[in-house]
Formats: C-alpha cells, sequence, structure tokens
C-alpha cells in the first residue's frame, strides 16, 4: 500500500505514532547528555575524593571538564550534523556519553578522567543543539510547548536520578556505580536508537535580510537573556546544599532533602512551562518566567523560614530545565516559517548559556571566598541576573514593536 492510498485516518495514526517515537528519543537524548552526563557527578564528587581516586582541586576540575565539553558540543554539534546527517550524529553522541560512563569507572589517571568527562560534556552539548529541533517540527504548533517540555523533562529526571538512584549504586561501591550508569545509559540509547525522524531537508542558504531588523535584535536580546537566567541559577545549582548543610547549619542530610527538592521541580518545571505556553505564548510565559526565577533565587537571602526555602528549591529546579523549552519555543515564534534559522539561532543561545554559566560559577566561587563565605551576596547577585534578564526582554519589546506586533500575540 503507497501513501497515496493510505486513509487519512490511518495516516494521521502512523505521524502520531512517529512523533511520539521521535519525542521518546529526544527525552532520552536529553536524560542522557545532559541529565545524567552532568548532574549525577554532583553526589559522585565527594565520594570520588574519600574513595582517594582524586584529591578535592582535581575532583573539582573534573567537574569543570564537563562544561567545557558541553561549550564545544554546541559549537560544533550543528557542524557536524551538516557533515554527516544529524541522526547519525545523534546517535554517536548517545553513544559517546555511554562510553564516557564506563570510561569512567576505571581511573587510569588524571588526564584519562578529564577527556572523558570533556566528551560526556561536549555530547551533552551537541544533543541539547540537536534533538529538540530535529523531532519538534513533526509536532503541530499548538501542542510543541508541552512537547518540547516532555524532552527536555529528561534532564529534570537526570537531577532526580541523581538524587535516589547514585545514592543506591553508590552501596554497592564508585565503580559499580559509574558501570551501573553505563547500562542505564545504554539501555537509553538503544531505546531511542530507532525512534529519530528521517532526515528532513536544510534550506539553510536564505538571505540574511529575511529575518526583519525588529526580530533579530529580540533574537540577540534572548541570547543575553538565557545567559542570565544561567548565571542566575548557579547559586541554586552550586551552593543551595552546602547552604542548608553548612551555612545554615543543618547538616549534610537535610541539605540533600533540599536538592531531592530541586530536581522534582526540575522534573515537572518542563512539562508545566509548556504547557503554560500553549496557552499565553511563548513570550508572555517566559517574561512570567523571569519574574518568579527573580523572586524565587532571592528567597534563601531574605531569611524567611523553611516553607519558603522548599518554594525556592522547586521552583528554581522548576525553571533550570522549564525554560529551555520557553527558550526553543520563542526563537521558534520569532522565526516560523525558516526551521534552519532557527536551529542556528538555538545553538547560538546554547553557545551564550554555556559560557555565562561556566563564567557564573568560577565568578560566584571567587565572590564567595572574598567575602569570607557569605551566601546571601550570592543569592543576591543571582537575583539581579533575573531582573536584568526580564528588564532587557521588556525594554526591547517596547523598542522594537512593530504593528504586526502589537496585532499578532503568538506570531511574534
Amino acid at each position: 500500500m503507497t501513501d497515496a492510498t493510505i486513509p487519512d485516518s490511518e495516516r494521521n495514526h502512523q505521524d502520531a505514532q512517529k512523533a511520539r517515537r521521535a519525542i521518546l528519543s529526544a527525552f532520552c537524548a536529553c536524560l542522557i547528555g545532559i541529565g545524567l552526563a552532568r548532574f549525577a557527578y554532583t553526589p559522585l564528587l565527594p565520594v570520588i575524593v574519600d574513595e582517594h581516586w582524586f584529591e578535592a582541586p582535581a575532583a573539582a576540575y573534573l567537574g569543570a571538564a564537563n562544561l567545557s565539553g558541553y561549550l564545544v558540543g554546541a559549537l560544533l554539534g550543528r557542524p557536524v550534523a551538516a557533515r554527516i546527517s544529524t541522526v547519525l550524529t545523534l546517535r554517536i553522541m548517545m553513544f559517546g556519553a555511554t562510553a564516557a560512563f564506563f570510561a569512567c569507572a576505571f581511573p587510569l589517571s588524571f588526564l584519562w578522567f578529564f577527556a572523558w568527562r570533556f566528551a560526556a560534556g561536549l555530547a551533552g552539548g551537541a544533543l541539547m543543539v540537536l534533538a529538540a529541533p530535529t523531532v519538534l517540527p513533526l509536532i503541530a504548533p499548538s501542542r510543541r510547548g508541552l512537547a518540547s517540555g516532555v524532552i527536555f523533562m529528561g534532564i529534570g529526571a537526570g537531577v532526580a536520578l541523581s538524587g535516589t538512584l547514585v545514592p543506591l549504586l553508590l552501596q554497592q561501591g564508585l565503580r559499580e556505580t559509574w558501570l551501573g550508569l553505563g547500562v542505564l545509559s545504554l539501555l537509553l540509547t538503544s531505546i531511542a536508537w530507532a525512534g529519530w525522524p528521517r532526515e528532513i531537508a536544510d534550506h539553510s542558504a536564505q538571505p540574511r535580510h529575511a529575518t526583519h531588523v525588529s526580530k533579530r535584535w529580540t533574537l540577540r536580546a534572548l541570547y543575553i537573556e538565557y545567559a542570565l537566567n544561567a548565571a542566575g541559577w548557579v547559586p541554586h545549582m552550586i551552593f543551595l546544599v552546602d547552604f542548608v548543610a553548612r551555612g545554615l547549619g543543618h547538616g549534610l542530610q537535610v541539605g540533600a532533602e533540599y536538592w531531592v527538592l530541586f530536581g522534582l521541580g526540575a522534573t515537572i518545571g518542563p512539562i508545566l512551562a509548556g504547557h503554560l505556553a500553549d496557552r499565553t505564548g511563548f513570550a508572555a510565559a517566559l517574561r512570567f518566567a523571569f519574574l518568579l526565577e527573580a523572586f524565587a533565587v532571592a528567597i534563601p537571602a531574605l531569611g524567611l523560614g523553611q516553607a519558603w526555602l522548599i518554594a525556592s528549591s522547586l521552583i528554581v529546579g522548576a525553571f533550570v530545565t522549564g525554560t529551555v523549552p520557553l527558550m526553543l519555543g520563542r526563537i521558534a515564534e520569532l522565526l516560523p516559517h525558516h526551521p534552519a534559522q532557527q536551529k542556528v539561532a538555538w545553538s547560538l543561545a546554547t553557545v551564550f548559556f554555556a559560557l555565562f554559566q561556566a563564567a557564573a560559577a568560577y565568578g560566584l566561587s571567587f565572590v564567595f571566598a572574598r567575602t569570607g563565605g557569605n551566601y546571601y551576596v550570592l543569592f543576591f547577585i543571582g537575583t539581579g541576573a533575573m531582573v536584568l534578564a526580564l528588564t532587557i526582554d521588556l525594554a526591547v519589546a517596547v523598542l522594537v514593536r512593530g504593528p504586526r506586533e502589537r496585532t499578532q500575540g503568538h506570531d511574534v
């Protein structure tokens, strides 16, 4: 039976099945490349030091290796895909991240471990740039917010697993934990392997002036806003557990419980954010996210009590992953008929994100040391970054808004 003779109802059913499989593949890619390859290292770090695999400073540099690799992967993902095909690149990167888990079970030397942590980060950066844009064209525009939420929920699932599965695996030993993560990653890679959609022609030779000047300015502002968000999350991502454990004197066990809350928020955040965007449009949802994030990041510095600190952990965790589909959807709103330009814009946004996140991690660590361990300064700096992101978005909206933007709230 040819495509022309297939009834519309059956064709629609087949298309829906393909879309669901593609979404599952992209979910697995985010879970492996970011959720596990990056966040599983957080609970492993103190054990690596305690087991004398590496000294504490060296172990910290190994964590930074993943961030460096992520930046390189974000830069190289599209060029590599253009040369050898997107689907093949996705499969190679998922397999590369899987291989890194197995390799890290054997700490042969610092250079060996550094190279594989870098490779895991590179795979994560490439998967972040390629996975969702490859899948979302299969989804109806009215459902893309929810679909992208499901895809990026993979990151939150990795955060949650870092606080639940990893401690269970560590009961068997550190090497067994790395091997267990490798087996899980291999399983996820096999699930995703055949679910990627067929290659779609990439008409990337569109003239540069095809994008209206006001939209170009809005896109440039988005890159800065996304980067500022990355910086604003750092106080929670790096210092939240330490703040609760040592800053408030509650101990490491209680601090770890707040990290689990952070992971829970990160798991459900993309779904909630995507659902909101499908109803309000991505521009409005993104501004609401900036506003709520600014308050949530400030909560630890305000001393409002345990209930508010719980809310802060959940909300910031939710938007660490929830802002990703909002940003990707906002780019699609600005470039609705230019899928090739959407991929370029998403790659640039990811690069800005990676740069500012790494810079903020080092910068806030420096501030923390110079202020004698003042956690409150860190959270206020993070709040300032969120407020600045919202201010830039509102200012650009006022300055570049044209007649079409004023009359079409969803097609901006």
